[in-house]
Order: structure tokens, then sequence, then C-alpha cells
């Protein structure tokens, strides 16, 4: 049963002891930025926390990136060239900080199950801001649905990815994904950087330069869905078919529908303009409810379970829209700064609760590490890689059932003496 406010449950905590992590990659740039992210590890003390430095990195990334949108909110000014340089080494930090949390797991011998969902669910946050901050780095604004396509796109991808590995019990990257893409966009910040964003406005053959970067990512990312999709149709790992947790495979497009339809709706409806009007705070507000249902996806795969459709972020989009349906009772501006307000603290409760809960279960500290008892040669030359980033996770679970099994056996053994006394 479920303690007041408590979002796992014990079977749930036990299949996540269970879990064992999976991921196939053959990223292209991966191999060439190993020797870099491999140097990097071996720089930084053995007492910083892998979670500590995904930490760093997002909050890097997140912070770069609302510097770009202070300066351009509605993704139509041009932002100075120091703030797209920023934006950039913002984001080449996080991309590094973020490859080698997985390899100083390994190296402090401080892996588990918590180390996966932590990485996977800073990286569902900085998607939203990565894409954003491209798009005003374009200066897309001037074209929004341009600008709402390509966020929510950027969104919809690590969703599915997400979506397959609840169907197959693997991750699956491609030879272009999430390492190729965020080199792409620091290319964009540096070339907006060196010679203004206005060099996207040129027009070549007639079409201005941004549409061919826009038409890139449609190409791309159809690529990436047709992969994923064909994977999903194939039928999951579970019985009959079915995903981790015996559940249908197409059961997941349920919750993601209730945020991206919602999202276009409402922008469509406002009579207010609100979209137009404030395109980065909208797709800010509505990034934190995706990267919510995005969190509870994977929670979902790691722990075997089945996915509920409701969630209480979805009481921001909500209140949009019985603002509309009551015609505009408080003028949509406010009502959207509330929501913004409410969906990032209910995506921040629910991830801080969830760490908590396992945190506790597994008898570990979320952002502090005991010395290691030995070092694994520095960095580990196995593990699997995601996004770049080597794995940490495979042995994590079976060190805590181990664990959980000796201690079982030395309370067995204690109860034994007291019998035979």
């Amino acid at each position: 049963m479920l303690n007041h406010n408590q979002v796992l449950n014990t079977s749930q905590l036990k299949r996540l002891e269970n879990h064992k992590y999976s991921c196939e990659s053959s990223s292209l740039l991966d191999p060439i930025l190993q020797p870099w992210w491999n140097f990097l590890v071996r720089s930084i003390p053995v007492w910083l926390a892998p979670n500590l430095i995904t930490s760093v990195g997002l909050l890097v990334n997140i912070v770069t990136a609302l510097v770009l949108i202070l300066y351009s909110p509605d993704a139509q000014g041009e932002p100075p060239a120091w703030a797209c340089f920023l934006c950039a080494a913002g984001l080449f930090i996080y991309q590094s900080l973020d490859a080698i949390d997985g390899k100083q797991a390994r190296r402090t011998n401080s892996s588990s199950p918590l180390g996966e969902l932590f990485d996977h669910g800073c990286d569902s946050i900085s998607t939203v801001f990565v894409a954003l901050s491209a798009c005003i780095s374009v200066q897309i604004g001037h074209h929004p649905y341009w600008m709402f396509f390509q966020c929510f796109c950027a969104m919809t991808l690590f969703y599915c990815a997400h979506w397959q590995t609840y169907v197959s019990g693997t991750l699956r990257f491609g030879k272009i994904d999430v390492t190729e893409a965020q080199i792409i966009i620091m290319g964009i910040h540096v070339i907006s950087g060196i010679f203004g964003a206005g060099i996207w406005k040129i027009k070549i053959g007639g079409i201005e330069v941004w549409y061919f970067v826009a038409c890139s990512t449609i190409v791309l990312g159809s690529m990436s869905l047709v992969q994923i999709f064909s994977v999903i149709l194939a039928g999951g790992v579970g019985k009959n078919g079915s995903t981790v947790a015996g559940t249908s495979v197409l059961s997941p497009i349920i919750p993601f529908s209730m945020v991206i339809v919602p999202a276009f709706i409402i922008s469509q409806k406002s009579t207010e303009g609100v979209f137009e009007m404030y395109p980065s705070l909208y797709i800010i507000t509505f990034g934190m409810v995706a990267a919510k249902v995005t969190n509870r996806l994977v929670v979902a795969h790691m722990t075997k379970s089945k996915m509920d459709f409701l969630d209480w972020g979805l009481i921001g989009p909500l209140m949009l829209f019985l603002n509309q349906y009551f015609n505009n009772f408080l003028p949509e501006k406010y009502v959207l700064f509330g929501a913004a307000a409410w969906c990032t603290f209910d995506l921040m409760k629910y991830c801080s609760q969830v760490c908590l809960e396992i945190c506790n279960h597994l008898n570990i500290m979320l952002f502090k590490i005991n010395p290691p008892t030995s070092l694994v040669g520095g960095v580990s030359a196995g593990g699997a890689t995601i996004g770049g980033r080597e794995s940490e996770h495979n042995n994590g679970a079976s060190n805590h059932v181990h664990s959980a099994s000796t201690q079982q056996h030395r309370k067995q053994t204690r109860v034994s003496r007291r019998y035979n006394n």
C-alpha cells in the first residue's frame, strides 16, 4: 500500500532493484568524443557524486538558455552575440558532464538504478530548453507555428525513444541521434554568434536559410520515428507481445497526447494570441508537463508498471482551457504565468519525491557517495552507451539485490541463533 504522498509502492520499488539497463547505440560522434570524456572523468575528484555532476550540467544548460530567452523571449529579436556563444558553451558543458556521470559511477563503485532515472529525468528537462534556444538563435519566432512544431517535435522524439524502451526493454540510438543533434545546435549558436541571427534570413534560391534547417529537422525526425515505430509495432517483450509491464504497446500514446493536443488547441483558440505573444513561456509551460509525463514513462519502464493516463501536471493546461471556455475571465497572460508556475512546481515535486523514495529504499544518498573501496582503473572500458554516456546501471541493480540478500541471510541467522538458545 502507498503511504501518504508516496509515489512508488513496495512492489514497484522491489522490481526496481531487479531492473537491468539495456542500451544499443550506433552514434557516429560518440566514438570520436570518447577520448575527451575519458580525460574529463579522470580529471574530476572521486568524491564527486555522479548525480551531482548531471545536476550541475543541467543547471548550466538551463541558465545559459534562459539568458538567451531573456534577450529574445518572442524569438524575433536578435540576441547579442555573447549570449549565443554562452548558450553554445552551456550546451557543451551539459553534454560533457552528462556523458561522464555513468563513467564516474563505475569509477567510484556507486552505481544504482537511481542513476539511470536521474539521467533521463535531467535529459527530459534539457530537451525543452535546448530546442527553445535553437529556435531563438535562428529567430524562428517570426514564424510561430514553425517554432511550435520544432519544439514539440523535439519533446515527441524524446518521449517516443522511451516509449520504444518501455515496449522492447532496450533503449536504442541511431547513427544521428542525441549527440549529433546537440553538436548541430551548438553549431547554430556559434554561427548566430559570429554572423548574427540575421544570417538565417538570407535567401538562397528565394528560400530563407532557416527553412533548410527546419526541413532537415523534419527529415531526420521522420527517420528516427520510422525506426522507433518499427520496434513498437513489432511487439514488445512482455506476454503476447505487450510492454515490459504487460500493457498494450500503444498505451503510452494517450498520456503524451493529453499534452500535445491541448497545447495545439489552446494556441489556436486563443483570442489574445497567447502563444504568439509569449511563445517561450508557452513552450516551457507545456514542456514541463511533457517532461513529467516522460519521467513517469521511464519510471513505469524501470518498475515494470502500468502508466496512468491522468496527471496532476495537466491542471496547468486545464487552467488555460477553462479560462478560454469562460471567454477569458482573466487575461490569458496571467493564466499562462500561473500555469507555468504550477507545471514547474509539480514536476519538481514529483522528481524530488521519486528520488527520495528510491534513496530511502536502496539506502543511498542522491548527491553524495561514500569513499570508494576500489577504483575501476580510472574509467571502465566496458558498458553500453546512451547518447555517449557509459551505463552505470547494469550492475547497480544487481549490487543492491545482493546487498538485500545478504541482509536477509544475516537476519535469518540471528533468528536461528535465538531459537537454538
